[in-house]
C-alpha cells in the first residue's frame, strides 16, 4: 500500500500558518504539526491502534485514534469529513491484511 496524506484545512484554528498533516502508511499513522521553530511527529503502529473517533461539524472534522499501548491518543482537527472517513477507511482495512497474515503465518 502506498502511503497517503491528508492536510488539516488553513481556515480551522490552529492550522493557518502550519496546517496539521497525517500520513497513514502501511506501518503506521503519522502526525506532523508545526511550528516556527519545532516539528512535533507522532505516530502510532498500525498494530496497536484501538479506535478511530471521528467527530464531524458542519464544515470539518476532528480525528482521535486511541492507541491499545496506553500512549497518548492521536488527535487532529480541521480536516474535512472525506478524508476523515478515509483515514478510518485506511486503518481498518490495514489492520484486517495484517490479521489476517498473522493468521495464515
Amino acid at each position: 500500500m502506498a502511503s497517503e496524506t491528508f492536510q488539516a484545512s488553513r481556515w480551522t484554528h490552529g492550522n493557518f500558518l502550519f496546517p496539521t498533516v497525517i500520513e497513514v502508511t502501511d506501518q503506521a499513522v503519522i502526525r506532523r504539526k508545526r511550528s516556527w521553530f519545532s516539528r512535533d511527529e507522532i505516530s502510532i503502529s498500525l498494530t496497536k491502534v484501538a479506535s478511530v473517533h471521528i467527530k464531524t461539524g458542519i464544515i470539518w472534522a476532528d480525528i482521535l485514534i486511541e492507541s491499545s499501548g496506553g500512549s497518548d491518543p492521536l488527535a487532529s482537527h480541521g480536516h474535512t469529513k472525506a478524508d476523515a472517513r478515509r483515514i478510518r477507511e485506511l486503518v481498518e482495512t490495514t489492520q484486517g491484511s495484517l490479521t489476517g497474515r498473522m493468521e495464515q503465518g
